[in-house]
């Protein structure tokens, strides 16, 4: 049984970004495990710390050395090792004193490719205390910094100034010098409640002792349980329910080390300001948590969470109600200053606000978004002359008081005053509706004019990037198109609009002008927006070959692509999607490999064998039953009805030769052949289905 002992590491810094601690915290979990892994080191569970000023990991049962290895070295040949006597030849002489030993001291290594003379040599495993210093600087390399940072004259770049360190295998300290600081066993804890260093005997004790005597919660998981829990139960004694959003869950984890969670008030008079006034006030200014009563109205409360245990926590309260309540006092000045200028008087402020520097203003946008908007409203049952409002008025919150002191407000300051100008209740909708959705599951826009309105806005982007030649590179997409795409089939598919994606990007190509300077843009940014589906359909769990199979027809219909798909992945669960995928990978290679110039229709005279014959009438009965079916897009049904040709098919193959030397004779087989290809080709290529 191996040695092992318990490995902590720690790297002490200043505060660090608050909303990366966690994902810091994860990679370096993960680029240890790797690590170790790599050195052939075995451990038993990994367990990680973030806190503001810490990261920390904890390796369980980690074996104190590498195991021993066979080294193995491949020599000549047996039989050219030695000679008909069974004396070692040149060859075998030669390749023992290279290898610093007699020839008897080979082994030699058989198998079915053929026999060798080989030499074996034990080695034992490295220490892992000389491992480690090694594995843990390429783990800190390989980190998500974005902007290193350097300090004083030290060496090494981190995402904070170090200023500790612990290695700590067992009761041992690692001797090592990493970001310019040497390896202890003494942590901080608390920057207020314990200032002087922590003394640690051993990796287990880590937590704890941060917990009972330095006033520290290292595991992040536990401190956002103990964040979200403190936070419910300081709401529930104000009398309503905290807002919780996770994001901000988590960035506030990020920020305090030991919470205490405080209610506080404002005037109740602020409630008389848009719900997300507030909530962005609290949330993104202040870091707090609003409360809301039981319908949802939010109540003139908030909970911050603090990184200390006061002994005055009154006091606490009292300056976070100081500071918030002139910021609810400017969005009052705010909203009541935007509100005394029609939304409409904004337009031409938009002429001075650049889009793009080579695709026009933010107004000429406005002016495409209205005209593309129309066409897509028009398309879907929607009203164009609401839709075309809805482009005019789209970014003109973007020059207000109120958004310009809240960017994360657009759309919905837009929304509430274009309602205090007596827009129609669905132009205002659409102008908040246009950003949704922002991220991935995120809700959809539910009026027509809203839903025109965010396709055209998403549209617009993609086709203006692609065509001045600025499309998403590697991981780099600065525009956001990637987003862009997957929010336009989201609301095609998810909303059930039945939109051609190739006319879509032809009006916006049109709207354009002369602007674009790349050729082909729509034909560009319809094999983007189906390599986006191709994704948005492998995370709904469809299978590769599927979705391959209804690429291969290339709908122009997102919605119709989806109903394509569903009914491939249900066809396939028929016993006979296997015998027909096959058959039709058949006909596929016939077809390749024929090279003919193929009739124009099949002659009947032709069909002698009873088995080609029956195929042809079948066929020819099921096409006229899938002709009402594949008009209102069931192709479920008309996957299931060409299942019924499977016997026929099979009977086809079994008893029929295509390839004969009847000139005639083949090329009628041929068009048969193509012809039933074509009938399954109506619904998608399901020769591409795998076994």
């Amino acid at each position: 049984m191996a040695e092992t002992r318990d490995l902590l590491i720690e790297i002490g810094t200043e505060e660090l970004p608050p909303k990366a601690l966690c994902k810091l915290s994860e990679s370096l979990l993960q680029e240890l495990s790797h690590g170790l892994q790599a050195a052939g080191l075995i451990y038993g569970d990994l367990k990680g710390y973030g806190a503001p000023r810490r990261l920390a990991v904890w390796v369980q049962a980690l074996t104190v050395s590498q195991p021993e290895q066979v080294l193995e070295r491949r020599g000549p040949a047996l039989a050219a090792a030695f000679n008909e006597e069974g004396k070692p030849t040149a060859a075998a002489r030669g390749f023992a004193g290279s290898c610093g030993v007699p020839v008897e001291a080979l082994e030699s290594l058989k198998n079915e490719k053929g026999a060798w003379l080989v030499y074996r040599q034990r080695q034992q495993g490295a220490p892992t205390r000389e491992l480690l210093p090694a594995i843990l600087a390429q783990a800190l390399q390989a980190l998500p910094i974005p902007k290193p940072m350097r300090w004083s004259d030290l060496p090494g770049e981190f995402i904070r100034p170090v200023h500790w360190l612990v290695l700590l295998f067992g009761e041992e300290v690692i001797p090592a010098t990493l970001l310019g600081v040497q390896a202890g066993r003494e942590t901080q804890g608390h920057r207020f409640h314990h200032p002087e260093p922590l003394y640690l005997t051993e990796p287990a004790a880590y937590a704890t002792l941060l917990e009972t005597e330095g006033k520290v919660l290292a595991d992040f998981a536990v401190r956002r349980e103990a964040i979200y829990t403190q936070v419910v139960a300081a709401a529930q004694q104000m009398g309503g329910k905290a807002l919780i959003e996770e994001a901000l869950l988590d960035e506030v984890t990020g920020l305090v080390e030991w919470p205490v969670a405080l209610a506080g008030q404002f005037d109740g008079d602020f409630l008389k300001l848009p719900a997300e006034v507030l909530i962005a006030t609290m949330q993104d200014h202040q870091k707090y948590f609003p409360v809301q009563d039981e319908q949802g109205h939010l109540l003139p409360c908030f909970i911050t969470v603090c990184n200390i245990e006061s002994q005055r926590p009154e006091v606490v309260v009292e300056g976070n109600e100081r500071v918030i309540r002139p910021r609810l006092t400017d969005a009052a000045f705010f909203y009541a200053t935007d509100r005394k200028e029609y939304l409409a008087s904004r337009c031409e402020r938009l002429k001075k606000i650049t889009f793009q520097e080579k695709l026009g203003s933010v107004f000429e946008r406005t002016e495409r978004l209205a005209k593309l908007a129309w066409h897509i409203a028009k398309d879907i049952g929607g009203n164009g002359d609401w839709a075309k409002r809805a482009g005019l008025l789209s970014k003109c919150d973007l020059v207000t008081e109120m958004v310009t002191e809240f960017p994360e407000l657009q759309g919905s300051m837009g929304r509430y005053y274009a309602l205090h100008d007596h827009e129609p209740q669905e132009v205002a909708e659409a102008l908040r509706e246009q950003y949704l959705p922002r991220f991935a599951g995120d809700v959809l826009p539910r009026t027509a004019t809203g839903q025109a309105l965010s396709l055209a806005d998403r549209l617009d982007t993609l086709v203006g990037l692609f065509g001045i030649g600025a499309p998403p590179s590697g991981d780099k997409d600065p525009y956001g198109l990637r987003r862009a795409a997957l929010g336009v089939l989201r609301i095609i598919i998810e909303s059930g609009l039945a939109l051609d994606l190739p006319s879509l990007l032809k009006r916006a190509c049109e709207t354009y002008n002369d602007r674009l300077t790349e050729k082909n843009t729509a034909v560009q940014v319809h094999a983007y927006l189906l390599e986006r589906l191709r994704g948005y359909y492998l995370e709904a769990g469809f299978r590769p070959d599927e979705i391959e199979a209804v690429l291969a027809v290339r709908p122009d219909q997102p919605l119709d692509f989806d109903r394509r798909l569903k009914a491939v992945a249900s066809f396939r669960k028929l016993p006979e999607a296997e015998s027909l995928s096959a058959a039709n990978k058949r006909i596929r290679n016939i077809l390749r490999k024929s090279g003919e110039k193929l009739p124009a229709q099949i002659e009947s005279d032709l069909l002698q064998d009873p088995a080609e014959q029956t195929l042809a009438t079948q066929m020819y009965s099921l096409e006229r039953e899938m002709m009402p079916l594949l008009e209102r897009q069931d192709h479920r049904a008309t996957l299931t009805a060409l299942a019924g040709l499977r016997g026929a098919v099979d009977q086809f193959f079994d008893e029929v030769m295509v390839m004969v030397e009847d000139p005639k004779l083949r090329a009628n087989r041929l068009a048969l052949l193509a012809r039933l290809q074509t009938l399954f080709l109506q619904v998608a290529d399901i020769s591409r289905l795998q076994a």
